[in-house]
């Protein structure tokens, strides 16, 4: 499998081979799912808490005697029903969000959603990028130049970002003159996750030749 490589001009510089066992593997959403469900459960932060009955503060008096004053029979000021009371089976910071999930799948999980997006049009290799100061009209004009793969959707518009680009290293150049393009996140190829993938409708990488190399460190 062949797919061309462009250069920041968005020229083709070349061509790339690409495995068959990378980019060239059957959908199965089964699989994404499952990976996704445990890559969102484990990013989740435990900070959801509640105070029972035993917790809460008051209620070492019983409210008023048992019998003989027309009301309903109460023991505790603690009770959930009453205001300040404790909550009933309410979140605890005890509990494990955790989902566990093989490496093997969870690679797999990854390759099925970049051959799905090689299908698609939406994986664009780009040789490298050059950006001799840090300004956000250069950034601009290289993804501008990148409109008949974008499908001519404007850049500078919109909230989401739909654009993830995928650098080969940490260029201070590059990621501070894309920051200020709000479709486009930039991360470093080795923090390529399934998530940046499913929530990016399109992904330059950068350098693919280093790209290959650390897909391959997952494969094996």
């Amino acid at each position: 499998m062949e797919a061309k490589i462009y250069n920041q001009e968005a020229k083709e510089a070349g061509k790339v081979v690409l495995p068959e066992s990378i980019f060239g593997l059957n959908w199965n959403a089964d699989l994404v799912h499952q990976a996704m469900v445990s890559s969102m459960s484990n990013k989740r932060a435990n900070t959801a808490d509640s105070k029972d009955r035993s917790e809460v503060s008051g209620g070492g008096k019983k409210p008023w005697k048992q019998k003989g004053t027309g009301r309903a029979r109460h023991g505790s000021r603690r009770s959930p029903i009453w205001v300040g009371g404790g909550v009933t089976h309410g979140p605890t910071n005890e509990r494990n969000y955790k989902k566990k999930i093989n490496k093997k799948m969870k690679a797999k999980a990854l390759f099925t959603v970049l051959s799905e997006k090689m299908r698609n049009g939406e994986l664009i290799f780009i040789d490298k990028l050059n950006l001799s100061e840090m300004k956000t009209k250069n950034a601009l004009g290289i993804m501008s130049a990148f409109a008949k793969e974008l499908k001519n959707q404007r850049i500078e518009d919109g909230r989401k970002p739909y654009i993830h680009l995928a650098i080969d290293e940490n260029d201070v150049n590059v990621v501070k003159s894309f920051n200020n393009l709000p479709q486009v996140d930039t991360d470093e190829m080795r923090n390529l996750n399934l998530l940046q993938l499913l929530n990016h409708k399109y992904v330059f990488i950068v350098n693919p030749e280093k790209t290959l190399e650390f897909l391959g460190e997952k494969l094996n």
